[in-house]
């Protein structure tokens, strides 16, 4: 029953559409998925709204309440959780962390979040959990640029995801009208690049997933 928080300090990071779509793959897979939206902006929880109670389930909390839900969620059998933290939020960042058994820290591929993210890795650091830095939001084919920023993100001391999420147009449609891209094209890149983190982060915490999420393309 693995709890991934989904922290960066840096606001446009992508963590709730990463969140989301974790959640999303989890469903798929056969888990009971949850979001814990402490975003003040809800936007998870927006878009679980224009789902018409459609898997996964969205709840919201404030930071002080987070691992009081995430046991509860636990004991009515949830057994994938998701906390989705605000932007420039200390104590929700600390909170999501202290409960998670691994921390993503989404950012885009550019000197400007690079930089900024160094706070959320000390946090991280500070409380012993393990974390990767997941790209979002570049180009879809810049090999130099993610080597060269996962050169510097090692520098900082933390690991990266060898997969990335980058800016596909298919997210922002698909969110809009409160789907993932996995329903919206479930044999889009996306789709399988969704699949490709979902079972990475399950590998992480060394849960079998047991089911591929769409079929991507090459």
């Amino acid at each position: 029953m693995p709890t991934i928080a989904i922290v960066s300090q840096k606001g446009g990071a992508g963590k709730t559409t990463l969140a989301i779509h974790l959640a999303a793959a989890a469903e798929l897979a056969g888990e009971t998925a949850l979001v814990i939206d402490v975003d003040p902006q809800a936007t998870a929880s927006q878009w679980a709204a224009w789902r018409n109670g459609a898997a996964p389930e969205v709840i919201d909390s404030a930071p002080p309440r987070i691992a009081a839900k995430v046991e509860a969620a636990k004991a009515q059998g949830a057994t994938f959780i998701v906390v989705d933290t605000p932007p420039h939020a200390d104590t929700a960042a600390t909170r999501a962390v202290e409960v998670a058994d691994l921390v993503l820290i989404p950012c885009r591929p550019s000197a400007f979040d690079l930089a900024a993210i160094r706070t959320t890795i000390q946090l991280v650091r500070l409380l012993g959990k393990p974390a990767f830095v997941v790209f979002t939001a570049g180009p879809a084919h810049a090999a130099k640029m993610y080597a060269e920023a996962a050169e510097l993100i090692l520098g900082f001391g933390v690991d990266v995801c060898p997969y990335t999420i980058p800016d596909r147009a298919i997210y922002r449609h698909a969110s809009a009208a409160g789907q993932t891209v996995m329903e919206a094209e479930a044999d889009s890149k996306a789709a399988g690049e969704i699949a490709q983190i979902h079972m990475w982060a399950c590998a992480q915490v060394d849960m079998c997933t047991g089911a591929h999420v769409g079929s991507g393309k090459a």
